[in-house]
């Protein structure tokens, strides 16, 4: 099955992230994108903790000059597991090599589960709900709001993995792990509404697995594509180069890209995966604009929250041997390539315009 519809106005998207680098892209993915109009920023800790997470938010807005968009922070603890983070993938503040400049902005001053209720209640059946970290603060805004499955137009987090290994146990997907049990509440709320008829098929979530993230690779040869799009003088980056070399990018959101995955670079090649990086959260936000992007399956999602080798493991029913009904659209497959090129022709004019803007 194929989820998709056609878009003539931009959608609003309210993005719920553990900035993370690839956190990072996704924001300047919809910044960039002329279909979407970003409306809210929930930071949750998952990459780094919460307060760092509010800084990278804050401090990339500032970067790519936006106008107000309010970020929130979120729950600084999972709901009942202890908080872990992982700065040996993003660096010591999530974003690598990469400096964010100063800036004056500020938070919210309510915190992200309200931001959310906000979010919908002020755009009922319009709101895009988009979650690349863990589901706390969605968790926590459905026990404030349970009729939020249906205020969302649609919802796609990037989480779980289906068929497929682990990157976090040999089970279980990243930001699933860091809090099993909000990623329960929100497949179960979701479930209760799909039961009771209050949401229709095109609101379930949209799943964006690890079977499905890890086919987007990004390569330096990728991202000297986006530079020269860019119209961006840069130096090719090389698995040869010494740690830590600095972009040396003409263009200041090209630069702190570039610097942001080299360290995302060096790292999945220590893990033996090669000199590249799979772009999890960007393909997330590209399927929250356009869902046709993928393909999917329906089927009911549940997470283990009780095994002892399995916790945090997220499990679809493909046989319907649970009986229940269908809580999400679990993506299967997707074209890179077509990813790619989008991803280009979005961010490229967009770096362009930020530094002619200088």
């Amino acid at each position: 099955m194929t989820v998709g519809e056609d878009q003539a106005v931009a959608l609003p998207v309210f993005a719920d992230v553990d900035t993370g680098v690839d956190d990072a892209m996704a924001l300047v993915y919809l910044l960039a994108s002329p279909d979407a109009d970003l409306v809210g920023i929930a930071s949750t800790g998952g990459n780094v903790a919460v307060d760092q997470v509010c800084r990278n938010n804050l401090g990339l807005l500032e970067l790519c000059r936006t106008g107000s968009i309010p970020v929130s922070r979120g729950a600084d603890q999972p709901l009942s597991a202890a908080m872990r983070t992982a700065e040996d993938t993003h660096g010591p503040a999530g974003l690598g090599y990469a400096e964010l400049p100063v800036h004056t902005r500020e938070l919210t001053d309510y915190d992200s589960a309200e931001a959310w209720v906000r979010a919908a209640h002020a755009l009922p059946g319009e709101l895009v709900g988009l979650v690349t970290g863990p589901l706390t603060n969605l968790a926590l805004a459905v026990r404030d709001e349970p009729n939020l499955p249906s205020l969302l137009r649609r919802l796609v987090i990037m989480g779980g993995s289906f068929d497929y290994r682990g990157n976090t146990t040999p089970v279980a997907e990243w930001n699933i792990s860091v809090d099993p049990e909000a990623a329960a509440e929100v497949f179960d709320a979701w479930g209760r509404a799909a039961d009771a008829k209050t949401i229709q098929p095109h609101q379930l979530p949209i799943v964006c697995g690890l079977n499905l993230t890890e086919n987007v690779a990004l390569t330096p040869a990728i991202l000297s594509r986006l530079a020269g799009a860019s119209e961006t003088a840069t130096t090719a980056m090389s698995v040869l180069d010494s740690r830590g070399t600095r972009s040396t990018a003409d263009n200041t959101l090209i630069r702190a890209l570039e610097d942001a995955m080299r360290f995302y670079f060096e790292f999945h090649f220590d893990q033996g995966e090669g000199f590249l990086a799979h772009l999890h959260d960007p393909l997330a936000a590209a399927v929250a604009l356009d869902p046709g992007l993928v393909q999917t399956r329906a089927t009911t999602v549940d997470v283990e929250i009780t095994g002892t080798l399995t916790r945090g493991m997220t499990i679809a029913d493909w046989s319907r041997r649970w009986d229940r009904e269908p809580n999400a659209h679990v993506g299967v497959g997707v074209d890179p390539a077509e990813f790619f090129d989008r991803f280009i022709e979005r961010v490229a004019p967009f770096a362009r315009r930020l530094k002619a803007d200088i």
